[in-house]
């Protein structure tokens, strides 16, 4: 596989549009492991801010800064020659990270794991949380105002394990031509091609993992492990993003948790 020697660890704590502290307690947990598994330091970018349900407009003008952030770190990876890590709360970092990366990599398939579509757009989003609409930002169906490269085309996105939608952002994606594989059926669509993973842990079943919005019948452990084998063996992976760890307090769990998900992404690394 081709791919970079070197990797770039970097644990986004600041808020974007966080609404429980869970979030940030799983950016360090995994930080830490994944900077050891790897053999580098972890950067660790800004503080947690308090978790809280607000309107997609205020988090928007409240994050700006670290979404921003989200993308130059990821941007500073790629032209180091690095191998990007990003972890963060929630997927509103997506907006600056998935048109960085095609700025670099303008072959590079996005490879979206995640229960949710959040493809939802400020006319179609019932819940007005900003997490649940940046894939469409990013993809360009509604302005986010960030001023970073993009839009990115939307038929370079291709989905799996996304099972709760709702209405209007289902037509959204449809009208947009974001593509879905099966699981078993991804690998072979993407094989020889460059990637970039983003990965919602709460693409994995409930039972599983704990999430901040569960939807049943996810993907197991050992199924999710596979999936990213295979992708790493057929496929050239560039990058990967790691959201929604919803860490318990108890440390004993969260240390158990966050062991499973290092295993979990190994194969990617």
């Amino acid at each position: 596989m081709d791919r970079p020697v070197s990797a770039s660890v970097v644990a986004l704590r600041c808020r974007t549009s966080d609404r429980t502290p869970g979030g940030v307690r799983g950016v360090d947990a995994l930080a830490a492991r994944l900077a050891r598994l790897l053999g580098v330091e972890a950067r660790l970018i800004g503080s947690p801010g308090d978790g809280r349900a607000a309107s997609w407009e205020d988090d928007l003008r409240d994050s700006r800064g670290c979404l921003l952030e989200a993308g130059g770190q990821v941007d500073d990876a790629l032209t180091a020659g690095d191998f990007p890590v990003l972890l963060a709360s929630d997927c509103s970092i997506c907006m600056t990270t998935l048109p960085t990366v095609l700025r670099h990599r303008p072959e590079t398939r996005i490879v979206w794991l995640d229960a949710h579509g959040d493809f939802n757009t400020p006319a179609t989003t019932t819940s007005g949380f900003l997490g649940g609409m940046c894939l469409a930002a990013a993809c360009g169906r509604w302005d986010a105002g960030l001023g970073v490269d993009g839009p990115i085309d939307p038929a370079r996105v291709v989905m799996t394990g996304v099972r709760d939608l709702e209405g209007g952002e289902r037509v959204e994606l449809e009208r947009a031509g974001v593509g879905t594989a099966a699981p078993e059926a991804l690998p072979g669509a993407l094989e020889d091609e460059a990637i970039f993973v983003h990965l919602d842990l709460d693409v994995l079943d409930p039972s599983v993992l704990p999430a901040q919005f569960p939807a049943p019948d996810g993907l197991s452990s050992e199924g999710l492990r596979d999936l990213l084998a295979e992708l790493a063996e057929g496929s050239r992976v560039v990058g990967l993003e790691i959201t929604a760890f919803e860490a318990p307090e108890d440390e004993d769990e969260r240390d158990r948790l966050a062991a499973m998900i290092e295993s979990v992404v190994e194969p990617l690394l």
